[in-house]
């Protein structure tokens, strides 16, 4: 790398940052549970320094499964998580199955890690500030986004790779259209400023609009555990 680039790509870090720093100062709301089909939601969390409320990190969902466990989140988040060792050679990395619902920790080593952070963050759900995140990555179709966006959480976006005007909780992230599907919106775009693909959604004004869920799924806090990593 010669001395032009590498002093291109100290300011892009260093503008970044101060992006970032920025973005955290607007943050007003810090007690949300994101429960999401992807690592979306870990990458907010992680921007925000902010602890996980939610044992839906370094892990993928469908979209399918996140619109059923949706529809009966405290029974599913009180469920044991099962290893499931055919579907984790299939998927190449450890999978539970909560209920029927299936998690696959594409970021984890071992199931045994896996499970003991789940657990460990699951305590720390806050029951009154509930956010659903869903992306339009395959296997999902136009009724599954119908699905959710018809779900009765007042707090829920998803991530799509066209526009679906017709449904208010969805949000078209551009870059991705020739495609099938959502692709990696955790990827930085090929623009002169260092941006996410996710960074195009304003998600701390999103943050900061949410509304308290008390009372959908019962209220109050499962467990505390504060707000270690």
């Amino acid at each position: 790398m010669g001395l032009g680039a590498k002093v291109w790509e100290t300011a892009q870090r260093l503008e970044y940052s101060a992006y970032r720093k920025r973005r955290r100062r607007r943050l007003r709301v810090t007690d949300f549970t994101i429960i999401a089909t992807n690592c979306i939601g870990t990458m907010m969390y992680h921007d925000l320094g902010l602890g996980f409320r939610t044992p839906t990190v370094n892990l993928t969902i469908s979209m399918l499964d996140l619109v059923k466990m949706a529809g009966n989140l405290r029974w599913y988040m009180a469920q044991e998580l099962v290893e499931c060792v055919q579907l984790g050679g299939d998927m190449g990395c450890p999978v539970g199955l909560l209920g029927d619902v299936q998690v696959n920790f594409i970021h984890y080593d071992t199931f045994g890690e896996a499970a003991e952070k789940w657990n460990q963050r699951r305590r720390r759900i806050n029951w009154d500030r509930i956010i659903l995140m869903g992306s339009d990555r395959s296997p999902c179709d136009y009724e599954t986004l119908r699905a959710f966006d018809n779900l009765p959480w007042p707090n829920k976006v998803m991530f799509t790779h066209v526009d679906y005007p017709e449904f208010p909780s969805a949000y078209h992230i551009t870059g991705f259209e020739e495609g099938l599907e959502l692709g990696n919106v955790l990827l930085y775009r090929p623009q002169r400023r260092k941006r996410r693909y996710m960074d195009q959604f304003d998600y701390v004004s999103f943050l900061n609009k949410t509304v308290r869920t008390a009372g959908l799924e019962g209220g109050g806090v499962y467990g505390s555990g504060g707000n270690a990593q």
